[in-house]
């Protein structure tokens, strides 16, 4: 029998096994460290075990890239970064050699967390699932699994994975994962036909989100485009990963189209694989009004999305697409910005239902520059949409609100 610190009543200690964790100093998507923070706040202990290496950069933090380092933020919250080979953007060899590293060092590091009551594991990436279900069987606790990406089907229809043995392991890891989780959790809702079609089951929703608070829809950017030279333009931003998926060729492309309007500027920060054949393409085409930022850290993105005037979410025209939930869109709402939505699905609903963008169909850049150009005529409609973007997601995807259902989720599992 495992032995148990004392604690308050319904006190639970989490462990989380996520590679690309993100704290607010860190540029990424930050859900996890939103909903830790709450969990803390309510009296809980969390442990998170993740990767020295940026998942969004692939770059570490100097003297990061040992076998474990800890990080304390606040009593309660222990962050342990486990040894993960370093070069995940290199190829997509080197980015199976990261995620296999990250899931044997974190397993080890995990065996030694004592007195855990759940194991929250999460993916992508999926091999860090295999992780957390084995932490979970050999500590006698309950494991929850997050899915927020389908892979490794969306890896498959961009044809990222082509070797036929990776792919039948990658399924067969796949269906392994929905069959034996006590528990599973998506944050689309695009997401569970194609999980309850390959065995998974007690499936539920806790959606991605923002925390209203972090963002200042009143602030009018002056700071970030002073620093920029972005006074008096008209700035179309694009924030989060420049990969393959993301197709930010087509926003070069509506950029070209749009050049002869000198007050329009697109402003893309973030970081990603296929950032340095972007900055190259730009280059060639002679593009002056387009602008190439670093990543930011989340604690610095309510200046960048103060000084955009609308936002640019964008996928590949990949019909697997239409089932996700980009984080980057809620965030765009929260500072009240107009979205131009380039992802058909699930989010174009969100979108259309809250009156808050406009649509344009994926993969065309033409349809993206005359809906940058709609919004650029007619300043009072892009006003009131970004107004009614604020005020639906401060009403339905509000990051407390979502990290309260993750609590129950994962105290039921505890006392189940």
């Amino acid at each position: 029998m495992k032995a148990i610190e004392p604690r308050e009543k319904n006190q639970i200690h989490i462990l989380l096994v996520h590679q690309a964790f993100a704290a607010l100093d860190e540029p990424g998507g930050t859900r996890h460290y939103e909903m830790a923070r709450a969990f803390v706040q309510d009296g809980h202990r969390v442990t998170i075990i993740t990767s020295p290496v940026s998942y969004l950069t692939g770059k570490s933090a100097a003297g990061r890239v040992k076998w474990k380092t800890r990080e304390t933020p606040q009593p309660g919250l222990e962050i342990l970064r486990a040894y993960t080979y370093p070069a995940l953007h290199r190829s997509f060899f080197h980015r199976l050699l990261s995620f296999l590293s990250f899931m044997f060092s974190s397993f080890f590091i995990g065996l030694g967390v004592k007195n855990v009551d759940v194991v929250w594991g999460t993916s992508p990436p999926i091999f860090q699932g295999w992780t957390a279900w084995l932490l979970a069987r050999l500590k006698g606790i309950r494991f929850v699994f997050e899915v927020r990406d389908l892979w490794p089907a969306f890896a498959i229809a961009m044809q990222v994975i082509r070797n036929p043995i990776i792919i039948g392991a990658s399924k067969w890891l796949e269906h392994f994962l929905y069959k034996h989780a006590d528990q599973l959790v998506v944050n689309s809702p695009g997401f569970i036909p194609h999980i309850t079609s390959r065995g998974g089951r007690n499936v539920l929703l806790v959606p991605n989100g923002v925390d209203p608070i972090m963002f200042n829809p009143d602030d009018d950017g002056s700071v970030f485009r002073q620093d920029h030279d972005l006074i008096g333009k008209y700035v179309v931003l694009y924030a989060g990963a420049h990969g393959v998926s993301n197709d930010l060729e087509v926003v070069l492309s509506a950029a070209r189209l749009t050049s002869t309007q000198p007050d329009i500027v697109y402003v893309m920060v973030g970081d990603g694989k296929e950032k340095q054949n972007l900055m190259d393409l730009a280059d060639q085409w002679g593009l002056k009004n387009v602008r190439f930022i670093p990543p930011v850290a989340k604690e610095g993105m309510e200046v960048v999305l103060a000084a955009a005037d609308a936002c640019v979410a964008i996928l590949k025209p990949v019909e697997l697409y239409k089932t996700t939930y980009p984080n980057k869109v809620f965030d765009y709402m929260a500072a009240a910005r107009p979205v131009l939505c380039a992802i058909d699905g699930v989010i174009r609903e969100v979108i259309e239902s809250a009156h808050a963008g406009l649509f344009v169909p994926p993969g065309n850049p033409a349809a993206l520059a005359e809906s940058v150009l709609a919004l650029f005529n007619n300043p009072t409609l892009a006003k009131q949409m970004g107004a009614n973007a604020r005020d639906y997601v401060v009403k339905h995807f509000n990051r407390l609100t979502i990290a309260a259902s993750m609590e129950k989720i994962l105290r039921d599992a505890v006392n189940h």
